[in-house]
């Protein structure tokens, strides 16, 4: 018998899942969003061996856990505006830091914007949007102004009394003091959302409550009984810690998001002593995070929201911790681009679901508004990932889309740079291309072989062996994410 097409599912889905108008409030499922700054796959149900994290490892446990996510771009407010809006960098025209995606997409309704607009009271507590400036704001998503969004006070960042009569934001790049959680911002943030799920759970509507946790990112800085969950010396050095053979020179660029601290010289070389406190410190501050997320779960429970809210935890992009010579993210390169997505959804995922599926976080936003049975967003890149809770093997899409702008020569970039990354992850490659923003002339090419190479240390583009391989590949790049979309077994 010939198992069920995509397109058929999805059909079914939707007969079933999304009315021409929402639910009444009193069947609505509640929705709880959990950003994590910077968190790759450090994670105990992601397999890492060295991750504490027994609160989203009991939170996959009744969750389905997206093995192969990957975000749209590699740094904050891109990839969370692909998430946010369910567009690519290239529909909203975001690809920094310092642009907020209305000056080019004014009337786009966002994920909280879209269950506002049917009846759903929404709430942003911590980083949802970008942590700075104008793109951490955005009125029209939510019912209530939004918390803790914008955070530049070094007295939420650091405890310690050094670091505190320091100067500017960076001091040192990692700390352990002996205070409590919410002596840091992470803390705050969690007694916050603690509060709001109590005033929700009163009022008695159906809500989004959004929850953005800054840590892992640095400074690695979090109380100390975290850094005690460690044996320093049982932290391993990076497995690869030279930039890829055969890397062009616009892949390996660092970022200098780690220079400045103070104790990071400018060049960036590092003693092993030091890589291993930044190691050390980084899984310290995914531990930290890991607790408020227990909080969340158990402030679920205590108030019977359990069993009508439906969870998602991801993280923004990954994050490099000197595996291929690089540190923090702002690449094409899959620690940089695959995210740990987990979505427990009341019902229907009783038990640990995990699928091997290419998905991308422009798929968020169609999936959360057919589970919540709210009509279907306009205008979305992504695609409904509900047919994989039921067929977690069920044949999906063929390739996820990255990329990443350099300038010529700088560290970082303005709008789309001058030179764009365009990269593709399909079940065995990673394919890059780096074209020049203008002509679209192809600078440089990229191809790595995961099943040969899975830590992505030989650029293999180059060599005669793999150009009927990379020509196909380049076909499917240009050919864009719509042809990459799930097909029929039978087409």
């Amino acid at each position: 018998m010939m198992k069920l097409n995509y397109y058929a599912l999805i059909a079914a889905t939707t007969l079933i899942s999304l009315p021409r108008t929402a639910l009444p409030s009193e069947v609505r499922q509640n929705v709880l969003l959990i950003a994590i700054d910077d968190l790759r796959p450090a994670l105990g149900c992601y397999g890492d061996q060295i991750a504490v994290t027994p609160n989203i490892d009991q939170l996959a446990s009744r969750s389905i856990l997206f093995q192969r996510a990957y975000c749209q771009q590699a740094v904050c407010s891109p990839s969370r505006l692909s998430l946010l809006t369910g567009r690519r960098p290239d529909s909203i025209k975001v690809w920094d830091l310092a642009t907020h995606f209305r000056t080019a997409a004014a009337d786009i309704v966002t994920l909280p914007q879209h269950f506002k607009n049917h009846g759903y009271k929404t709430q942003s507590i911590g980083k949802i949007f970008h942590g700075s400036g104008a793109p951490s704001r955005d009125p029209p998503s939510w019912s209530f102004p939004p918390q803790f969004d914008h955070v530049r006070d070094p007295q939420l960042r650091y405890a310690t009394a050094a670091n505190l009569q320091g100067k500017g934001l960076k001091r040192a790049a990692s700390e352990a003091a002996s205070v409590p959680d919410n002596q840091y911002i992470d803390g705050i943030v969690c007694d916050t959302a603690l509060e709001a799920l109590k005033a929700f759970k009163k009022d008695g509507q159906p809500f989004l409550l959004a929850v953005g946790f800054r840590k892992p990112h640095l400074p690695f800085c979090a109380p100390q009984k975290y850094w005690d969950l460690y044996e320093p010396n049982k932290i391993p050095l990076p497995a690869n810690s030279k930039h890829p053979e055969g890397a062009p020179e616009l892949a390996i660029r660092s970022w200098g998001e780690l220079e400045g601290y103070t104790d990071i010289p400018n060049h960036g070389q590092l003693t092993k002593s030091k890589v291993r406190e930044l190691r050390h410190g980084y899984y310290a501050c995914v531990s930290y995070v890991d607790a408020q997320v227990g909080r969340l779960m158990q402030s679920l429970q205590d108030l019977s929201l359990a069993e009508n809210t439906l969870v998602l935890l991801w993280g923004d992009h990954g994050f490099h911790l000197g595996e291929q010579g690089l540190w923090t993210k702002a690449n094409n390169y899959e620690l940089s681009t695959r995210v740990p997505l987990i979505l427990s959804v009341p019902g229907e995922t009783k038990r640990g679901i995990e699928t091997d599926a290419l998905v991308e976080l422009v798929d968020v936003y169609p999936t959360l508004s057919a589970l919540c049975r709210l009509p279907a967003p306009e205008g979305v890149e992504g695609i409904n990932l509900q047919p994989l809770i039921k067929q977690p093997a069920l044949p999906w899409k063929q390739a996820a889309f990255s990329q990443y702008p350099r300038s010529r020569e700088e560290n970082r970039h303005r709008g789309h740079g001058e030179i764009m990354g365009y990269a593709i992850r399909t079940s065995r490659y990673r394919y890059v291309e780096w074209r020049f923003w203008q002509t679209q002339h192809v600078t440089a090419r990229e191809l790595y072989d995961h099943q040969n190479d899975p830590h992505e240390m030989k650029n293999i583009a180059g060599q005669d062996s793999h150009q009927n391989t990379l020509k196909t590949l380049s076909r499917r790049l240009t050919q864009g994410w719509q042809a990459a979309l799930p097909v029929s077994e039978n087409q």
